[in-house]
């Protein structure tokens, strides 16, 4: 059963939410969302309470033309205090332009699939690990933290079940090369709820000191319970998108990440600390399909929270009236 509070203060327990929205699932539309909207965007985030925003990502433009303003937008966002800013870095020529932007973190990705490593970065799993550990030593000369995330953690759509161990090793490398964090994906939404409880238990065994993030997808539908068994696990940080935006190129059908106001709402019904507003996070989303040109996932915007109450029908009077008349006509008999 999922305990909403601390085993260490009886307080409740702290979750924290980083949004990928920006990146993650601005990088999957056709449409280019101005500047503008996407500095705005991310202020409207930041004003919400989210732990971190992955603002960006400094790729070619060639190969993701929606994030082609990434200095832009990582300059002219407005700040908020104990926020932390990351964006992804693929290279070193990344890193570098994001160090001079001024991200507070770079998120590197590799593959725990060799399949999906190839298909996705063109290399294979040893040669991406060489090339990030030289980002890793530039940010650190640079004093600029880390983030590893690990793609298909929980299963890959090309080779199918990935082996843990083969999971934890690659952790404890980049933990040994000096990342501060891992970040455990369910790129294409194969995970459930046992798996990703006992990873994340055998994570903490392996590599206790080191922040670990969990990114899930609700490609079958299991995105929330995914974190649920999570939270359960020890885990207390997650990644989400607003609007539920997001996806993969390499996984026909998948959706996008789980939906941050999703996420929020039910895990304050369970009395979580998220620290997050929810209001702001639905006004932000409610934004969203204007902004790509097609409905999101979001089933909160949609229906609203579950306290949203709805005036009764036009006609309820009428029968209110009638079926009292009813009642005190049987009771006079």
């Amino acid at each position: 059963m999922t305990t909403n509070l601390s085993p260490w203060t009886g307080a409740r327990r702290r979750i924290f939410l980083q949004e990928v929205g920006p990146r993650d699932g601005l990088q999957m539309e056709s449409a280019f969302v101005p500047t503008a909207d996407k500095i705005a965007l991310i202020d409207a985030l930041s004003a919400a309470g989210l732990a971190k925003i992955e603002a960006t990502a400094f790729v070619s433009p060639q190969a993701i033309p929606a994030l082609r303003d990434a200095e832009v937008v990582l300059r002219e966002i407005v700040r908020a205090p104990g926020v932390v800013y990351t964006c992804l870095v693929p290279n070193l020529r990344g890193a570098e332009r994001a160090i001079d932007a001024r991200a507070d973190e770079l998120n590197l990705v590799m593959s725990c699939s060799e399949t999906h490593n190839l298909a996705n970065l063109r290399m294979t799993r040893a040669q991406s690990f060489a090339a990030l550990s030289e980002v890793i030593a530039l940010a650190r000369q640079a004093k600029v933290p880390v983030n590893v995330s690990l793609s298909c953690a929980f299963g890959c759509p090309m080779e199918g079940d990935i082996d843990p161990a083969v999971v934890l090793d690659w952790a404890a490398r980049f933990d040994a090369a000096g990342a501060r964090g891992i970040t455990l994906c369910d790129t294409t939404g194969m995970a459930f709820p046992t798996q990703v409880a006992q990873l994340a238990r055998d994570f903490r065994v392996r590599l206790p000191k080191a922040e670990l993030t969990l990114h899930f997808h609700n490609t079958r539908g299991m995105g929330l319970a995914n974190v649920l068994a999570s939270i359960d696990a020890g885990a207390d940080r997650f990644d989400a998108s607003l609007g539920g935006l997001g996806g993969c190129p390499y996984a026909p059908g998948a959706s996008g990440n789980v939906c941050t106001e999703e996420i929020v709402h039910a895990l304050a019904l369970m009395d979580f600390d998220t620290g997050c507003d929810l209001g702001l996070l639905l006004a932000a989303a409610a934004r969203l399909p204007a902004l790509v040109g097609h409905d999101i996932p979001s089933q909160i915007v949609k229906a609203g929270r579950r306290l949203d109450l709805h005036a009764p029908p036009a006609d309820f009077a009428h029968w209110r009236e009638r079926a009292l008349a009813r009642e005190s006509g049987a009771a006079r008999d």
